[in-house]
This record gives structure tokens, C-alpha cells and sequence, in this order.
């Protein structure tokens, strides 16, 4: 409904309710009414009458004390002939005595039937005008009806006139920064490029993961030039009236150009600009018609109009070519996941409005949170901040941010959860399995935290800590991955002598890494480096009734490759806990007594202390935590001026050495003596499955060596990864 019907609604209302207000006032507040004998006892018996008002059948008596009308009341017109008789007589006979005497003479009035006062007009006024009024809402209702009834195909955009989002609001993307400033001066100053023949393009296609910040993109854009911001998302175009999606997209472009220079946002564009002629729905789906009117809107701009049409999306592989091709989205833009530098800076920006304590560090926090988005970052500080205001403290320390990590990856704890005695003894034998096997394989990530504590689906847990953002996953930890995650079921296997279900999703991760491995990432001698094609979702439109590429023999030796692997990371499990079973009786004792331990106790359990210690250490450092937290509360709020930037060090990496810890920097060599040096060890060819076997001092062999630890192929196999056609890189940790 619209402001101006809501106040006319209101207007009317006060009006009514005035008008019975009034009259209901005046009905209680009147005259009190006597009978004629009361006036005639009043006026002739006890000459208590000063003035009398005849009007029709009423006469009003005011008496000689009063100021106003004492009294009123009815009578007919006989006795209206002898009250007026008797008031005349009564006045003639005053003589000059009486008037002496202060014998008033009585005043008699009467009213003009044919007499019109402008007051007589008010009320029949007032109620011409509320029907009047009354009439123009009902006329108004139905036509508003009857036009949202045909108008049903206009589009009801969101548009924004002052937005305020900037570029400075966006952080850890700069090379997309930079991408999107020529479009915003373009549209501050077009003239700028056509005057040298440019054409600046009609569209700009955001293509990147769930939250990484696409929307905000687009905002920044539209604040920075100061434009008008329609948005619009791609499924408020489809619709089950044939022709309402075409007729709204139409609508849009209508009023874009109206208010141009202008964006026009279409967020998650793949719900209207999938793939046509699929064989599903038909020629005449609806579907394809809105897409066909897109397809030719936004090739049918004039150089003048300065429209820029922006989309997002993270399914670019789904997308209908004709919408890619020059001329409509003419530049596709790739919004990766923030690196360690750009989660820091996206950490300071979700940081300014919240009081922070000095502990808190964010080169720590950023480096820890490898693979968190935009979005994951922001909830991150928001679930810190709730847990700093339940636990009714005024700023945010790094244990609350630990937690909030926590909480994103796996979800809360669940402390109330009754879990059995024998539950408890499985899954600290389970985590402790994944924490020693991830300790004695050098290629693996540090563990950061073990825990028995429920959290989400999971009855426990071992969260780890990567030392670097590294794309390309060589395949010697690869192979450490898959025996660290076979690291639970094996500790299962040796303590209680059987299987157990909790180990289904380490067995999964492990099979679908196994199969990456295998069909897509050419790390199999058998299959050798030729690509089959993953385990990808479907799209029916483009999918549908395709065949696989390979025979099946070849998905057979796939299936032999995905199982030879699993067993040799299962058989290097088993081996490195036998060989650590006292390790794994006491970590799975201290889990048992104080559910969660952290990388200090690990350490000290790998290096053979006992249970007591470990116990005496965590509970001397949780009450320094809780010493600390409570002066962090004293202590001044930390100021985002105060964080010094991350600085990473420029060190030329190994390109052998894809396995073993970040390089530094060593002095350089002659390249006769380094030619002599890699010559023998190009020679050698080590066996795959002994790469990861531990010694007994609990490293790996292939840990120990600081050159390569496969033959070249398969280092060029992994170092030199390309980007498949989606932008996502087929190397990259997830």
C-alpha cells in the first residue's frame, strides 16, 4: 500500500472518530429538560426568570443568577401563547416603583424558521465530503486491483540511489579492485574512452565461490561512481505465466535506461541463463524465452545509454555461451578464495566495530584459517563477539576467536550429550590414531587441536593447522592425507579388535581422494596421466544420457588404482600406531580425562611423556588462560593501527622439494656443483609406498631426504597443474 493511501486512510479515520466524539459530547453535556409546569411555577410564582428563547417547540429559561441557559424545556404552541402573554403583561405593568425595586423586565427571543447560519452547513458538508472521499478510496482499490491484476509482468526492482558500500569496504581481492575500476570511470567519465574509440563492456560476470564477496563487489562498484543500483535475482524472472519473465526483464532494462548512468545487478543468473535446447522442457519453455529477451536487451545497447549490466554466480560452467560471448558479458571476472594476506585485511574490515583485547592477532588468525571465505571470516568474528557478550566480558580475546573457528568448521559443542563410557573409549582411541599418524608423517599438516567433545555430526575430532596457502598438493602428501585419515579406523582395529561405523566419513574422504587421484590428477602409474573425468554434480540440461569416456576395463583398473591406495595409506597407518601404541594409550587416556588437549600436549606426548605430566601441563595452562583472560579485560582495547601488516618473505622455492616444509633462503651455488649433485638423485626411482612409511624414530624415509622423493614425471605432474575451464584449480587444497 502507498504512503499517500496510508494518510488518507489516517485522515478519514481522525475525521470519524472526531465527529462521533463531538456528538456524543454534546449529547451528555446539554441542558437539563423540565416540564412546562416547572417553567410556569419558575416564571410566575417565583419571578425567577430573566430571559426566555423560544425555537420551535422548545423554549430555553435562563434564570436571573445564571450567565447561560438554565434549563430547557418542550411545549406546544398553546402553551407557548401563554407563557408569551403572561412575559408581555408582566412587562407592561412594570411601572417606574418597580423598576425601582430592581424588577428586571423578562427578555423573549424568538428564532427564524427561515433564518441559515453558516454553522447549519458544516455537518451536511462534512458528510458530502467523507462520501466523496469515501467513493475515491473504493474507485482507487479497485483499479489498483484490477492493475496489479494485468501489471502482474512489471518487475519490482530494488534500487538503490545512495549506495554506500566502497571499495575500501572490500578487502583481500585487489586484482578484482582493479578489474572493476575502469568500470567505475566509465561511468563517472565515458567520455574519457570514447573519445579514443573504446568500447567499455556491456557486462561483467562475477564467478566465484559461495561467499567471497561477488554482491559487495557489485555494491562497490555502484558506490564508488555514484549510480543508480538495480538488483534483481535470477529467479524473480521465472515464473509459471508463459511470457511474465520475458515482460519482467523487459521492465528492467525499460527503467534502467531511464535512470542511466546505472548497474544492473542480476544475482545468481544461472537460475534464468542455464544451457537451451537441452531436450528438457521443450522449445517453449519459459525458462529459454526470458533468456532469449536477456540475450537480446543486452546486445541491443546504444553507445550512449551507459548501462553495465553485473552478475554473479558460482556455476559459470552451466551458463547458456550465447550470455558469455563478447558483447554481453564481455569480461568475466574470477573472485578466488582470499589468501593469507587478504584474510587478514577482510579480518580488519569485520574487526572495526568490535573491541578487540591486546591478545589478539590476526597474522595468526589469518594463517590458521586457510580456505575460510569472506562470509566464513565475518561470521568468525560475529560468533566470537556472541561468545564474549554470553560470557558477559567487553572484548574479544584469541580464545574466543579459536572457538569461533571452531565453531564454523564443525559447529558447537555439545557438552550435554550423553555419551556411553564405551563411546567415549573409541573415539579417543579414534582421534588419537589420526593425531599421531598426522605427527609422524612429516608431510602432513600440524595438528592443532584433538578433541572427544561432540561438535555437530561428529563425536570428536583433530583439527589441523596449515603452515601455507599452497595450491599444488604434491602427491607425497597427498598419500599422507590418506593415511592420516585411515589413522582412526586403524586405531579401531588394533585396541578393540573390530570395526566400528564412527570411521564413514574418513572413509569417504579418503576413497574420493583416492579417485582425484587416480582419474583426474594423473598420479597413478597404472592409469598414467590421462584424464577420465570426475565424480562432478550432473547437469541435467547438458548431461543427460551422457556416457562415460572410458571402457570398462579401464573403470576396473580405476577401481584397483582408488583401492590399491586406500590399502597402502591404511597398511602405513597401522604400521606407524603399532609402533606408537604406547603413544596412543596415553594420549587416548589423557583424552579420556580431559576431552580436549592442544599442539603443546601432543608434542609432549609424542615425545614420551607420561599421562600425569601431559594432565599437570594443560591444567597449569588453562589456569594462565583464564589468569590472562581476566587481565585482557583490564587491559586497553587493541586499536586496528596498532596491527602491523602480514609480511611474507620472497624466497625462491625448491621446485624438487615439493614435499618438505617452506623453503628458506640458502646461499648460492656454482650450477657445475649443483648439476653434479641432482644427477644421481634424478637417477633413483624410490617406491611409492615406502615413501610414506615412518622409521622408527616416527619420520617419515621420504621426510629425511631434502631432494626429490619420485621420479620427475610426477613432480612436473603436480608442480605444473593447469586450471580446467571452471577456474578452479585441480591442485588446489580444499
Amino acid at each position: 500500500m502507498k504512503t499517500s493511501t496510508k494518510v488518507l486512510i489516517v485522515v478519514i479515520s481522525v475525521i470519524l472518530i472526531g465527529v462521533i466524539i463531538g456528538v456524543i459530547v454534546y449529547a451528555t453535556t446539554g441542558l437539563d429538560e423540565k416540564s412546562y409546569s416547572y417553567v410556569y411555577n419558575d416564571l410566575v410564582r417565583e419571578d425567577n426568570v430573566a430571559e426566555v428563547y423560544f425555537e420551535n417547540d422548545t423554549v430555553y429559561v435562563r434564570n436571573r443568577n445564571d450567565m447561560d441557559w438554565s434549563y430547557k424545556a418542550f411545549i406546544h404552541s398553546e402553551e407557548q401563547s401563554e407563557l408569551t402573554n403572561y412575559i408581555n403583561d408582566y412587562n407592561n405593568k412594570l411601572n417606574l416603583d418597580d423598576r425601582n425595586e430592581k424588577k428586571l423586565l423578562i427578555e423573549v427571543t424568538y428564532n427564524n424558521r427561515y433564518a441559515t447560519d453558516f454553522t447549519d452547513y458544516i455537518i451536511p458538508a462534512l458528510g458530502l465530503v467523507l462520501l466523496v472521499v469515501l467513493m475515491v478510496f473504493m474507485f482507487r482499490a479497485m483499479s489498483n486491483s484490477n492493475k496489479q491484476t494485468m501489471d502482474f509482468g512489471k518487475t519490482k526492482n530494488n534500487v538503490q540511489g545512495q549506495v554506500k558500500v566502497r571499495f575500501t569496504d572490500v578487502a583481500g581481492a585487489e586484482e578484482e579492485k582493479e578489474e572493476l575500476k575502469e568500470i567505475v570511470e566509465f561511468l563517472k567519465s565515458p567520455q574519457k574512452f570514447t573519445s579514443v574509440g573504446a568500447r567499455v563492456p556491456h557486462g561483467v560476470l562475477l564467478v566465484g565461490p559461495p561467499g567471497t564477496g561477488k554482491t559487495l563487489f557489485a555494491k562497490a562498484v555502484a558506490g564508488e561512481a555514484n549510480v543508480p543500483f538495480f538488483s534483481k535475482s535470477g529467479s524473480d524472472f521465472v515464473e509459471m505465466f508463459v511470457g511474465v519473465g520475458a515482460s519482467r526483464v523487459r521492465d528492467l532494462f525499460d527503467q534502467a535506461k531511464k535512470n542511466s548512468p546505472c548497474i544492473v545487478f542480476i544475482d545468481e543468473i544461472d537460475a534464468v541463463g542455464r544451457q537451451r535446447g537441452a531436450g528438457m522442457g521443450g522449445g517453449n519453455d519459459e525458462r529459454e524465452q526470458t533468456l532469449n529477451q536477456l540475450l537480446v536487451l543486452m546486445d541491443g545497447f546504444e553507445s550512449d545509454e551507459h548501462i553495465i549490466v553485473m552478475a554473479a554466480t558460482n556455476r559459470a560452467d552451466v551458463l547458456d555461451p550465447a550470455l558469455l560471448r563478447p558483447g554481453r558479458f564481455d569480461r568475466q571476472i574470477y573472485v578466488h578464495l582470499p589468501d593469507v594476506r587478504g584474510r587478514e585485511a577482510i579480518l580488519k574490515v569485520h574487526a572495526r566495530n568490535k573491541p578487540l583485547a591486546s591478545d589478539v592477532d590476526f597474522q595468526t588468525l589469518a594463517r590458521i584459517t586457510s580456505g575460510f571465505s569472506g562470509a566464513d571470516l565475518e561470521n568468525l568474528l560475529n560468533e566470537a563477539a556472541i561468545l564474549t557478550a554470553r560470557d558477559n566480558r567487553t572484548r574479544i580475546s584469541m580464545e574466543d576467536l579459536f572457538e569461533g573457528i571452531d565453531k564454523v568448521i564443525m559447529g558447537p559443542q555439545k557438552k550435554s550429550r550423553l555419551v556411553t563410557p564405551v563411546d567415549q573409549r573409541i573415539t579417543a582411541y579414534h582421534e588419537a590414531g589420526h593425531a599421531i599418524v598426522a605427527c609422524c608423517i612429516k608431510a602432513c599438516d600440524p595438528v592443532q587441536e584433538v578433541s572427544i567433545i561432540p561438535r555437530g555430526q561428529a563425536a570428536g575430532y583433530t583439527m589441523y593447522r596449515p603452515d601455507n596457502d599452497n595450491n599444488h598438493m604434491p602427491y607425497s602428501k597427498l598419500l599422507g592425507t590418506l593415511a592420516q585419515a585411515m589413522g582412526g579406523r586403524s586405531a579401531e582395529e588394533l585396541v578393540i579388535e573390530d570395526y566400528t561405523t564412527g570411521a564413514i566419513g574418513d572413509i569417504q574422504q579418503a576413497t574420493n581422494l583416492a579417485r582425484k587421484m587416480v582419474t583426474e590428477w594423473g598420479m597413478s602409474d597404472k592409469i598414467g596421466p590421462v584424464y577420465y573425468g570426475g565424480s562432478q554434480e550432473v547437469f541435467l540440461g547438458r548431461d543427460y544420457q551422457t556416457q562415460h569416456s572410458y571402457s570398462e576395463k579401464v573403470a576396473a583398473e580405476i577401481d584397483a588404482e582408488v583401492k590399491r591406495l586406500v590399502d597402502e595409506a591404511h597398511a602405513t597407518a597401522v604400521k606407524i600406531l603399532s609402533e606408537k601404541r604406547k603413544v596412543m594409550e596415553n594420549m587416548a587416556r589423557v583424552l579420556l580425562e580431559c576431552e580436549t588437549i592442544y599442539t603443546e600436549e601432543v608434542e609432549m606426548l609424542m615425545n614420551g611423556a607420561s599421562p600425569e605430566e601431559v594432565k599437570q601441563e594443560l591444567k597449569e595452562r588453562l589456569s594462565h588462560k583464564e589468569e590472562h583472560r581476566k587481565d585482557m579485560e583490564k587491559a586497553p582495547i587493541k586499536k586496528l593501527s596498532d596491527i602491523e601488516p602480514i609480511v611474507v618473505e620472497k624466497v625462491k622455492p625448491d621446485p624438487f622439494d615439493l614435499g618438505a616444509e617452506p623453503p628458506k633462503a640458502e646461499p648460492k651455488v656454482k650450477a657445475s656443483d649443483k648439476a653434479e649433485e641432482e644427477k644421481p638423485k634424478q637417477d633413483e626411482k624410490p617406491d611409492k609406498a615406502e615413501a610414506a612409511e615412518p622409521t622408527e624414530s616416527g619420520e617419515s624415509d621420504e621426510a629425511k631426504k631434502p631432494t626429490a622423493k619420485k621420479p620427475i614425471k610426477r613432480k612436473s605432474a603436480s608442480d605444473k597443474t593447469e586450471t580446467n575451464d571452471d577456474g578452479d584449480n585441480s591442485g588446489h587444497k580444499q
